[in-house]
């Protein structure tokens, strides 16, 4: 592996935490201004759009017809499913920081999954990373719901089906996506969620957007900063490192995620829930950490 690309794998996790945690907060901002399914359809549509300019421009290759199938697959379940999910959540009234700690769970679920489906070994140091995460995302929802917050059936199951569809999308990319022309399959990804999600908003008779500063200013950071810079990162991240190890930066999201939506919408944050950040961030650092070389045996 070159430096530069040590380089590259060592910092891009890091940035994708940051770009990541802001999309709960832009989807607040969209949620509160039009309906789900209309703006997921603008937004899948614009990203596609998007991505086939670069992948046009740069003379990118294309995903072949069976690529393709697949690209489409993996969009449905990591843009359609979550995002729809996260979207409807916001939009029925849970918290954006809740949402983010709810499908904050991902990273156990695929540490779980990646060794029976994908034979990925996950190291004793790792699983107690993961354990540790998870009982930080315990405490912030117990810190947040006794602090005062309501959280509706019906949004937790739309996060519940978020989590579901990323952690499949993860665990599906990273078992089919190798040699998946990233540019040309992201394109393929988008143009699939658009589809469903349109499909869907024509189903439900159509949805309101309103056309305000807020609605603009979030579309245009989720569309140019998350369905662009972000997703190409996740997919770089999943082709190149192990799955619990990409899984596990998850659990960095919610803190980052629930202390934007405190300073941006007032989302109130308990000593609790502050005990639960810290636990998450310690958990991805044990999670994510390099194993060590083996030490080879000496001989003669």
């Amino acid at each position: 592996m070159s430096r530069a690309k040590s380089m590259f794998l060592a910092a891009a996790p890091l940035l994708f935490v940051a770009l990541w945690s802001t999309g709960f907060i832009g989807t607040k901002g969209a949620a509160l201004n039009a309906d789900p399914f209309a703006y997921l359809t603008v937004r899948f549509t614009l990203a596609a759009v998007l991505m086939a300019a670069i992948t046009l421009a740069r003379r990118a290759p294309w995903p072949t017809r069976a690529q393709a199938g697949r690209a489409g697959i993996t969009g449905l379940l990591l843009h359609a499913g979550y995002l729809g999910g996260v979207t409807t959540a916001i939009w029925l009234g849970l918290p954006a920081g809740i949402a983010s700690v709810l499908v904050g769970v991902q990273p156990l679920l695929t540490g779980l999954l990646s060794w029976p489906l994908l034979g990925e070994r996950v190291a004793g140091r790792q699983w107690a990373g993961l354990a540790l995460g998870f009982a930080g995302v315990l405490l912030v929802v117990e810190g947040r719901v006794g602090g005062g917050g309501t959280v509706g059936t019906g949004a937790v199951i739309a996060a519940l089906i978020a989590l579901v569809c990323t952690t499949a999308g993860t665990l599906y990319q990273r078992r089919v996506g190798a040699g998946m022309p990233l540019l040309g399959g992201t394109t393929v990804q988008y143009v699939a969620s658009a589809s469903a999600v349109g499909l869907v908003t024509l189903a439900r008779g159509g949805g309101a957007i309103h056309w305000n500063a807020e609605f603009i200013v979030s579309l245009t950071w989720l569309v140019l900063v998350l369905s662009v810079g972000a997703i190409l990162l996740l997919m770089t991240l999943i082709r190149d490192l192990p799955a619990a190890r990409v899984g596990s930066l998850f659990y960095l999201v919610p803190p980052l995620a629930v202390l934007e939506s405190w300073l941006l919408y007032g989302e109130r944050l308990s000593m609790v829930s502050l005990v639960g950040l810290g636990l998450c961030v310690a958990g991805v650092a044990l999670a994510a950490a390099p194993q060590p070389s083996p030490v080879p045996a000496r001989t003669g």
